[in-house]
């Protein structure tokens, strides 16, 4: 595993339990169930994914999990907008962790690059 890759796994673990947080919060605080059910989902499954990938049996097998991985990322942002949008947390509190997100779909959008180039030249 390179060090992107240990990045990456550091990152999304982080994050995951940053969601676990928000959601706890979002139910018992604000005694919200279906959108802070899809932030968690969504949310943990990126991290999961990225486990998945280092696992992958193929080059294939590692984009596909990555690729699965920033789609999760990018279905979170979309829950934690709602979430603020809808006033269930802060601007704040949606900000901090949108920018983390961003920060995870940009390594990923690299690691899935960098990976098709170097399956096409390898």
């Amino acid at each position: 595993m390179d060090n992107k890759e240990n990045v990456l796994k550091d990152k999304s673990y982080k994050f995951a339990l940053r969601i676990i947080k928000l959601y706890k919060y979002l139910i018992s605080e604000k005694k919200e169930y279906v959108l802070s059910k899809q932030v968690l989902r969504s949310g943990t499954s990126i991290g999961a994914n990225i486990t998945e990938g280092n696992q992958a049996q193929s080059k294939a097998d590692f984009i596909h999990k990555l690729s699965i991985a920033n789609k999760e990322a990018f279905e979170t942002e979309y829950w934690l907008c709602l979430l603020r949008d809808s006033e269930y947390i802060t601007e704040t509190q949606a900000d901090s962790l949108i920018i983390d997100c961003n920060e995870l779909q940009k390594i990923l959008t690299t690691s899935i690059k960098t990976t098709k180039k170097t399956t096409k030249n390898g």
